[in-house]
């Protein structure tokens, strides 16, 4: 059966005020976080930037970015001022490149607006790469408001709390409208992360720790002994496989790089030349120009949100005046590679090319 707002747990306040103690006692510490109880309002730079970088990807991952990024743009007026391809190449090895070029637009549009967001989950959800959970946190933590954000921690919790069994993703509005019935109108923000680290570190997808569970007494799915079963998800498509070719094209200690379309997989980003590989189809294998491609036996493979690729790379030794220089890009020493900002896919091919004798 499936659970709705009205079959809902117990005690809605107590259910709050239970995680909210649990959250005072156990919150993690994350560099953009305003500790619970604090009388600091949280920076909403530093809140927004967060939660761009969070989106599909993990805390381990995002804290070493978060840190360089807020060094070298403390605020949302310095990264509107940077150089796309800057930004880009900071984000690389962070995954899910449009976000990287959503946030550099959202930067621009309230740099533009003045240097200050919005403080409403309306006005927060016009910005580039806003969308509901995010204009939620948002709203929640950096301006109090109360705001239910649901993402998948948020989603599964709920799932759990209130015994919703219908499949994702038809189970979302009841998950969310089970979710405001338990966000309390103080300490939003706190309420907010603390959904986040309960579904981090107790109510976990796989092994929920029910016994230390601080929700364990209203779970309705504990009870029923079904928890480690919900959220119900749908059944994985299998993701395509694609093949495709870059082209190492080194010149007097130096490799070709090119800037990738604006649209498409890797968008933006600096990388070898390749054969024309999207994430519908193959690359041809066509080289850029003619000559004495070497097959150079590297191989990698990168497992794209829509397709895995599995990229070969040839290569050639190119001399100043030849068709090379009609591709428009850069010539990077080999050396100084691991600068360029490649995203994993390219920079998983260089090392490899760097530890080839072709």
């Amino acid at each position: 059966m499936t659970s709705s707002p009205q079959n809902k747990p117990a005690d809605q306040t107590r259910i709050a005020q239970d995680l909210l103690r649990w959250y005072d006692a156990n919150a993690r510490s994350l560099p953009w976080r305003v500790p619970p109880g604090s009388n600091r309002p949280a920076d909403p730079y530093r809140v927004w930037l967060s939660e761009i970088m969070l989106q599909q990807t993990t805390v381990a991952a995002v804290k070493p970015y978060f840190e360089a990024f807020t060094t070298r743009w403390p605020d949302v007026e310095a990264l509107a001022a940077a150089p796309e391809a800057d930004v880009l190449a900071a984000w690389a090895g962070l995954g899910y490149y449009a976000r990287a070029r959503n946030l550099i637009a959202c930067a621009r549009a309230v740099a533009a607006a003045g240097g200050r967001f919005p403080d409403s989950e309306e006005g927060l959800r016009a910005l580039p790469g806003v969308g509901a959970y995010t204009a939620a946190a948002i709203a929640a933590i950096a301006f109090g408001q109360r705001a239910v954000a649901v993402d998948a921690n948020v989603e599964r919790v709920m799932s759990r709390l209130f015994a919703i069994t219908q499949p994702l993703p038809a189970s979302r509005p009841a998950i969310r409208a089970a979710a405001g019935t338990i966000t309390p109108d103080a300490r939003a923000g706190d309420f907010a992360q603390a959904m986040m680290d309960l579904g981090s570190s107790i109510c976990t997808s796989r092994d929920p720790k029910c016994l230390i569970c601080p929700l364990r007494a209203d779970c309705r799915a504990q009870a029923e002994g079904i928890a480690a079963s919900l959220p119900v998800k749908p059944a994985k498509k299998p993701r395509p496989e694609r093949t495709g070719t870059a082209f190492w094209i080194e010149r007097d200690g130096h490799v070709l790089l090119v800037q990738r379309p604006d649209k498409g997989m890797l968008a933006g980003m600096r990388g070898l030349p390749a054969d024309g590989w999207t994430a519908r189809r193959d690359g041809d294998g066509s080289p850029p120009f003619g000559g004495e491609w070497r097959d150079t036996g590297v191989c990698v493979r990168h497992v794209f949100t829509h397709a895995a690729l599995t990229m070969t790379v040839l290569a050639l030794r190119d001399e100043p005046g030849s068709a090379a220089d009609g591709l428009g890009g850069e010539w990077w020493p080999v050396g100084q590679l691991g600068e360029a900002g490649l995203p994993t896919l390219f920079a998983n091919a260089v090392r490899a090319m760097q530890e080839t004798d072709w």
